[in-house]
């Protein structure tokens, strides 16, 4: 269960990130302004710019996943210095190649592993309550807050747009 919740939902999730970033950048060349614009929007003065908010859920997905298998010395480090969206998009790009090599069974004892953080000062959550409770919530808030921004912006996107592509049954 803790493969689809992750590796194959956070998978999609920067997809769908991707889609909306290339929609951004249509609507800044037809607009006639520089994509940087959007890239380097936000909604609130004290909130992160878009290029922020893609390199937190890249983040998310990549360090949730390593954290729940227990591989966080195989995760590619971003140094988080994209400032363009080609940089950007290799940075997700990066994110979904790590996330590709994972199997199901590389979630064995995901449940119980005890999960931390530095800036959780010692304390930790189970692989449960980590996915469940912390990864999955987050990754969700920064790509709604990056479809956000861009929508706040002009940019025609809309909720077939966050969620993709459904595998509909006949």
């Amino acid at each position: 269960m803790f493969y689809e919740l992750t590796v194959v939902q956070f998978s999609k999730a920067l997809n769908n990130l991707n889609a909306l970033l290339d929609k951004g950048a249509a609507h800044a060349e037809a607009k006639k302004f520089d994509v940087s614009v959007l890239l380097n929007s936000r909604l609130a003065p004290d909130q992160f710019n878009l290029i922020r908010q893609v390199q937190i859920a890249c983040d998310t997905a990549k360090l949730g996943v390593a954290r729940l298998t227990g591989k966080v010395e195989s995760a590619p480090v971003h140094a988080d210095t994209e400032a363009t969206l080609p940089e950007l998009k290799a940075r997700i790009q990066s994110v979904l190649d790590y996330l590709a090599g994972f199997k199901p069974e590389d979630f064995a004892g995901a449940a119980e592993r005890h999960i931390s953080q530095p800036r959780w000062e010692g304390k930790y959550l189970t692989g449960t309550e980590f996915a469940i409770q912390h990864a999955i919530p987050n990754i969700y808030f920064h790509i709604t807050t990056a479809y956000s921004i861009l929508r706040h912006n002009g940019v025609d996107v809309g909720k077939k747009d966050y969620l993709g592509s459904m595998p509909y049954k006949s």
